[in-house]
């Protein structure tokens, strides 16, 4: 017996779900008394490390490179995951992104982005052309969705810590799309997270409801004339799904519903509600909306020039021998490279573009970002076996004959960093990330 079967479901949570699904409630009831179900995504543009594929049951419908996965998949703590070859991401929750259809060259906005799976789903998407934007308010939430962002090699993303208000007053009409996932109730969590069945009520889930209707508003503001708005949830409260969006486009008559349509997905009114006995997966509800005002060109994008880099850094980085992409921005000692910018005066940015290097003192210290990202930096590269990989991973220096700054290689995938000098790689791995537990 396990929580699903220990932890009920709240009896005004089943009177409200009867009164949505009709003589559906016994398959929805016995769907809930089924496993979760779990899913990867690949990153397309990592060759190697086919550990995942090893666990790979069945492709989901409505995504390219997304696969079902075992509940008891170990794919989280492989050597391939710390290499950004894939995002474990459960597969309705892939939905919204694949509606957004982010484009090379675009300007996106996740406004509530953390922990990262949608944003780095549009960013592979984007093929790291354009401006991704990625905001979660909560600091600490802030810096998980920065590492992962990092992690699956996302090279034209900020990574900003603000409240969608304090956003909106200074982006005004600037992305062609912005998503929402807004905090909710949780409901299409029951299944996979049973103890939150004790944390709902009611009451929260009028609390969300209202939340979200000032997300919206500022997210509307955000978005360009002709631009989209895609808003989810993963609940089934009609409050904080289609009567929010309805909600929003009485206040809103610049906005209309946009129809949309996935393998497996059809929404011809715009909107769209994963149930767990009519999709392979957990809760989830969907909304496109699109902007009917008139207007041409997005809003200029400017303020870029308060992280020009200092002319000493570059003079480091210049006489280095360190081979990344030329820096053309900096916070501090950080270089990093990223295309044009909105304002970032006065918003906590945790992530500026493409993390490229530190300098300290004299010395230039090559950023882990860097050997991530999705076209890593001509260097040279260290292929390491199974037990040196690991072991890179942990933190142990590895034996080798690289002379000076190189990459990290197993299986094809780029680990990280090393120095190597008299036989001896020194292990540049980020501490913060070390792992002495993973497998391969």
């Amino acid at each position: 017996m396990d929580d699903r079967e220990l932890i009920r479901l709240p009896e005004a949570f089943l009177r409200r779900v009867e009164a949505q699904l009709g003589n559906e409630l016994p398959s929805f009831l016995c769907a809930m008394d089924e496993p979760p179900l779990r899913g990867l995504r690949m990153n397309p543009f990592r060759a190697g490390g086919d550990s995942p594929f090893r666990d790979a049951k069945r492709a989901v419908a409505w995504t390219e490179n997304a696969w079902e996965i075992p509940l008891e998949s170990q794919a989280g703590i492989t050597a391939a995951h710390e290499a950004g070859a894939f995002y474990l991401q459960e597969p309705c929750a892939m939905i919204p992104a694949a509606v957004m259809a982010a484009q090379p060259g675009e300007r996106i906005l996740d406004l509530c982005a953390a922990p990262g799976g949608k944003s780095t789903q549009m960013g592979l998407a984007m093929k790291g052309e354009g401006l991704l934007v990625c905001n979660d308010p909560v600091p600490q939430r802030a810096a998980v969705l920065s590492r992962n962002v990092e992690r699956m090699g996302i090279p034209h993303a900020a990574v900003t810590c603000a409240y969608p208000e304090k956003l909106a007053e200074r982006w005004q009409e600037t992305f062609d799309g912005v998503l929402v996932d807004a905090p909710c109730s949780g409901e299409g969590m029951f299944r996979r997270h049973p103890e939150t069945r004790l944390e709902w009520s009611a009451d929260k889930a009028e609390g969300c409801a209202a939340r979200q209707k000032g997300i919206l508003k500022a997210a509307a503001e955000m978005v360009r004339p002709g631009g989209r708005l895609v808003y989810s949830t993963c609940t089934w409260n009609p409050a904080e799904n289609e009567d929010q969006i309805m909600d929003f486009l009485q206040s809103h008559p610049d906005f209309e519903p946009a129809p949309f349509s996935l393998p497996g997905v059809e929404a011809p009114e715009g909107m769209y509600t994963c149930w767990l006995h009519r999709n392979r997966g957990e809760g989830q509800f969907i909304a496109l909306l699109r902007s009917r005002r008139a207007g041409g060109t997005p809003r200029e994008l400017r303020g870029a020039e308060r992280f020009r880099p200092g002319r000493e850094e570059m003079k480091i980085w210049k006489e280095s021998g360190i081979r990344t992409e030329e820096p053309n921005a900096g916070m501090g000692q950080l270089l990093t490279r990223i295309g044009p910018i909105p304002d970032l005066e006065g918003i906590s940015v945790l992530r500026l573009g493409l993390h490229l290097a530190t300098v300290r003192g004299k010395n230039l210290i090559p950023d882990h970002a860097a050997a991530m990202a999705i076209h890593p930096p001509a260097m040279p590269a260290a292929e390491l076996s199974d037990g040196d990989a690991l072991r890179y991973l942990a933190g142990e220096a590895i034996s080798g004959d690289m002379q000076g700054w190189g990459l990290m290689s197993w299986r094809g995938l780029i680990l990280g960093w090393g120095k190597g000098s008299g036989g001896l790689i020194r292990n540049h791995y980020p501490k913060g990330l070390r792992n002495g537990k993973l497998i391969v």
